[in-house]
């Protein structure tokens, strides 16, 4: 099957603001580095507003919506302020994420089969609003199905399992969980789903997944974000950027 269109690159910026609270002051600018993404060929900028504002701040998400230029993906848990929130801000894109207060990073994908009457009512103003919603899954069959029929326009792939099977150099857990993902993206394409990607992507494992055709987005951030310390954040996105592009080719 040939690649279905450009593989785009969406950048989250968090970890910026994380950085940046860790002394409870201005810098680093999480806009800042939103604009340098950007003009280093991000595609896009992914933001999570968690409830207990541990880096993205509202302020923040006010201030991106006024100075990018690309879609801002505005991750978020499916609460009444949330959605208050980003129908008032009514951003490109609506990730709808499962959160946890004492996790450190989100942990596995949503669970749309057991709650699909409450997501179905939750997501519909944002749809009205204009908002593309997207769900963040693991590539699970029934996940997938919910999804569709809740009427998110885009789901986003969980891929922390396979990046933690490789780290680990679990190697046969890491070539199941990659299958798992590709079968998965197939079948949600049949379904008439947009396909994303991300968690834990890193350059050693981001091309295996570039590659599916029916994926058309990759939001990677922690690991963009640490290689910037080292090299820059422009020579990080890009060297992520020609990863993804030989994966394409």
């Amino acid at each position: 099957m040939q690649p279905l269109g450009k593989l785009r690159l969406g950048v989250n910026i968090d970890h910026v603001a994380t950085v940046r609270n860790a002394r409870g002051g201005a810098y680093p600018d999480p806009l800042r580095a939103a604009k340098l993404a950007e003009e280093a060929g991000a595609d896009g900028i992914t933001a999570h507003l968690r409830e207990d504002r541990r880096h993205i701040s509202d302020a923040d998400i006010e201030g991106l919506m006024e100075v990018l230029s690309v879609p801002l993906n505005f991750e978020m848990a499916a609460t009444p302020e949330m959605q208050k929130i980003a129908l008032r801000h009514r951003p490109h894109a609506v990730c709808i994420v499962p959160e946890k207060r004492e996790e450190r990073t989100t942990e596995g994908g949503l669970e749309v089969a057991r709650e699909e009457n409450r997501l179905a009512h939750f997501i519909a103003p944002l749809r009205e609003a204009g908002c593309r919603v997207s769900i963040f899954i693991a590539a699970d069959m029934k996940q997938i199905e919910a999804a569709a029929r809740i009427g998110a326009q885009v789901i986003e792939l969980h891929t922390g399992a396979y990046c933690d099977a490789h780290a680990e150099d679990h190697f046969d857990a890491r070539d199941r969980e990659l299958e798992a993902l590709r079968e998965m993206s197939a079948y949600a394409h049949s379904l008439g789903l947009e396909v994303h990607a991300g968690h834990g992507l890193t350059y050693e494992t981001v091309k295996p997944v570039a590659a599916f055709p029916e994926v058309m987005e990759l939001n990677i951030g922690h690991f963009i974000i640490g290689e910037a310390i080292f090299r820059g954040l422009t020579p990080a996105i890009h060297e992520m950027r020609r990863l993804m592009d030989e994966a394409r080719a």
